[in-house]
């Protein structure tokens, strides 16, 4: 059985080492300015979360904010329209869904304004809008009907509106995103 030769390091071995440490180096200072690109730019970064103001919005009245591009709808609900809200049977819905489980305070619904048949954007924001057949919102484009929470009552809709991630700074501000 012959014995495992040690083998002798050289200059030469150094020298291909430190090229390979330097061209890896190279590589990674040229390319960083391309991956650098892929990251979001400081404006919609901004866009990401925004703090909204709850004090001027009065019972009853509605209100939409822009928040990453799509409409966000903020409807500080009257008593009526909570109990009516909490009413409603989870057999009844066509996504079910607990007034409780859309409202982080019962008085305020927050959600994204996009239909979730096609994307359209449902009437019921402003006053003398159609409201549809449950008091909520309502999508003229295929006939998708949500109720005073914003979930699918009639229609082609498969969704309820989507409540976007929020939480209140404090009584008055709510920060979304």
């Amino acid at each position: 059985m012959a014995a495992k030769v040690k083998k002798k390091q050289t200059r030469r071995d150094f020298i291909h080492l430190t090229t390979g440490a330097l061209t890896v180096a190279g590589v990674a200072a040229a390319a960083w300015p391309f991956i650098d690109t892929l990251n979001p730019a400081a404006d919609v970064r901004a866009l990401a979360s925004v703090e909204i103001d709850l004090a001027p919005i009065a019972v009853g009245q509605s209100i939409t904010v822009k928040w990453r591009g799509k409409p966000v709808f903020i409807r500080h609900r009257t008593q009526e329209e909570i109990e009516e809200a909490r009413r409603v049977e989870q057999w009844d819905l066509l996504d079910p869904a607990t007034d409780e489980q859309r409202t982080t305070k019962p008085e305020w619904l927050i959600m994204v304004g996009i239909c979730t048949h096609l994307g359209c954007v449902p009437l019921g924001q402003k006053q003398g809008d159609p409201t549809g057949d449950f008091g909520g919102w309502f999508c003229p484009c295929h006939g998708s009907h949500y109720d005073s929470a914003g979930r699918i009552r009639k229609g082609p809709a498969p969704k309820n509106l989507e409540v976007p991630p929020h939480e209140f700074v404090d009584n008055t501000t709510v920060k979304i995103g």
